[in-house]
């Protein structure tokens, strides 16, 4: 039970230990995803620790992206974050649907803009070029965890017609190139950075502005030595994360 009496004998700082016992409470169900955790008036009194203490807890399950906390609602368990083998080339839709999470796409924005330095050179063309973009809201199971500022290359459109919006929001990028002009996308490379969001993005997202990031600047290619697509993807840091595995160097 997560809140039962704490060791009197133990080592281990109060707040690290409340911080245990919620995890554990999380992680075995007892508190479910949408759920809040006690407040620290209910931890306080429950412990008899004090609010700085429980404070402390709290705010190492927010850092791990267990809970989220939100005025006037309390701490609120997160569902579990997605990973993301970082040495796997997925589109966002296939790697949804592999971890059984039910991907969809809302686009605000898709038509030709002026190509920015960093767009215009990831691309190869000119800067203010015509290019056309995508932006769009990426969802699993209806929740926002991200978004996608995609351009494709105007030297593999030419004369043939972009996505519309409506196949946009039908599903993947990637398995609309690949159908409509059999590109397949082969490899990839991404930079990976952290960041904070701002007004405008902390609203599509669904978070305070100010909350933490993952940004991926990823040029995506098939068999033509110049990238079919730049795209500029924002994550969740509190639903999303990468993972990395390799060998031992000795």
């Amino acid at each position: 039970m997560w809140n039962k009496p704490l060791p009197e004998s133990s080592p281990l700082p109060l707040w690290f230990q409340i911080a245990e016992r919620l995890r554990d409470a999380i992680s075995t169900g007892t508190f479910k995803p949408g759920d809040a955790l006690p407040s620290e008036s209910q931890l306080n009194e429950v412990f008899g620790i004090s609010r700085s203490t429980s404070r402390v807890a709290l705010d190492r399950l927010e850092q791990e992206g267990l809970i989220v906390r939100k005025s006037g609602k309390g701490s609120i368990v997160l569902s579990p974050r997605i990973d993301q083998p970082v040495n796997e080339m997925l589109g966002f839709s296939d790697d949804m649907r592999r971890r059984g999470f039910t991907p969809s796409h809302e686009t605000l924005f898709a038509g030709r803009v002026r190509a920015s330095a960093e767009v215009a050179d990831a691309l190869g063309v000119k800067v203010n070029s015509s290019v056309y973009q995508s932006r769009r809201l990426l969802k699993a199971d209806g929740t926002p965890i991200g978004f996608a500022a995609s351009w494709l290359s105007p030297k593999f459109l030419k004369d043939r017609s972009p996505p519309s919006a409506t196949a946009l929001n039908e599903g993947s990028l990637y398995e609309w190139l690949q159908r409509e002009f059999d590109a397949k996308v082969t490899r990839a490379s991404e930079y990976i950075e952290a960041a904070v969001v701002t007004g405008e993005m902390a609203d599509h997202l669904h978070v305070n502005a100010g909350s933490p990031v993952l940004i991926i600047r990823r040029s995506s290619f098939v068999e033509d030595p110049q990238p079919i697509e730049y795209v500029v993807l924002y994550f969740r840091a509190d639903r999303y994360r990468f993972q990395l595995e390799s060998g031992v160097i000795v």
